[in-house]
């Protein structure tokens, strides 16, 4: 009951002060002007609140070539083993990474693990 004469108050009470504005004003605020600043304000407030530099990008790491790399540094790459970097080391020269499945000296997953980190040249 106190829930429904609560509900109640509150519809009259919003009535009564939506009431005013139209008297007061002659119409109602025009609710999407009123969004559009706050947009705007905000907008500014973000731009402000940033910071004006740029972060510095992180350095990108050559990829390794397959045929001129030492096993050290195919070891280096991620899931390598030195049995796997000196198979790599035996059966080069290659023309593409995937001859390094196709030799059946990867597996396919072990080639996507390092498939953007090496190269071929």
């Amino acid at each position: 009951m106190k829930r429904i004469q609560s509900t109640i108050f509150l519809t009259a009470l919003a009535l009564s002060l939506s009431g005013m504005a139209f008297a007061q004003g002659g119409a109602p605020a025009d609710t999407s002007k009123m969004k559009e600043t706050r947009s705007e304000e905000m907008k500014e407030e973000k731009m402000e609140a940033r910071p004006h530099h740029r972060a510095p990008k992180m350095a990108r790491t050559p990829a390794v070539n397959i045929n001129s790399a030492s096993k050290e540094d195919l070891m280096k790459l991620p899931g390598i083993t030195g049995d796997m970097a000196d198979k790599i080391v035996a059966g080069r020269p290659y023309t593409s990474r995937k001859q390094l499945v196709s030799k059946k000296i990867l597996t396919a997953a072990e080639l996507r693990m390092i498939k953007a980190k090496v190269t071929a040249k």
